[in-house]
């Protein structure tokens, strides 16, 4: 059974930079495509980015682009997310999580999910 946990979390100023770390454990990570998602109060879970399997493939939401980086170690088995120029929009739980199935920008298909770290930006 893989298991997720999140880091990093916290209160930064708008502008500010955080780094989100999401640690995996049981089973190794590189069998699975990875993930970054948020979920806002009242609003849906959205996807933020995600690695395919082998690292090849990167993908980030729009509303990220530029201003997030992800990256998987597999080696480590872990993966993170580097959050800069945060605005108060990016304020969410943040979660991370891990799937076998393609279309990684589908929160449905993810069979692992962390427990969650709250980021919130405000000044």
């Amino acid at each position: 059974q893989l298991k997720l946990v999140e880091s990093g979390g916290g209160l930064v100023q708008p502008g500010g930079s955080l780094r989100l770390s999401c640690a995996a454990s049981g089973v190794a990570l590189d069998h699975y495509g990875v993930g970054w998602f948020r979920q806002a109060p009242g609003k849906e879970r959205e996807p933020i980015s995600c690695i395919s399997s082998s690292g090849a493939s990167t993908n980030y939401a729009d509303s990220v682009k530029g201003r997030f980086t992800m990256a998987r170690d597999n080696a480590k088995n872990t993966m993170s997310l580097q959050m800069n120029t945060l605005n108060p929009e990016d304020t969410a739980v943040y979660y991370c999580a891990a799937t076998s199935a393609p279309d990684l920008f589908n929160a449905r298909v993810y069979h692992y999910w962390g427990q969650g770290t709250q980021v919130t930006v405000s000044s």
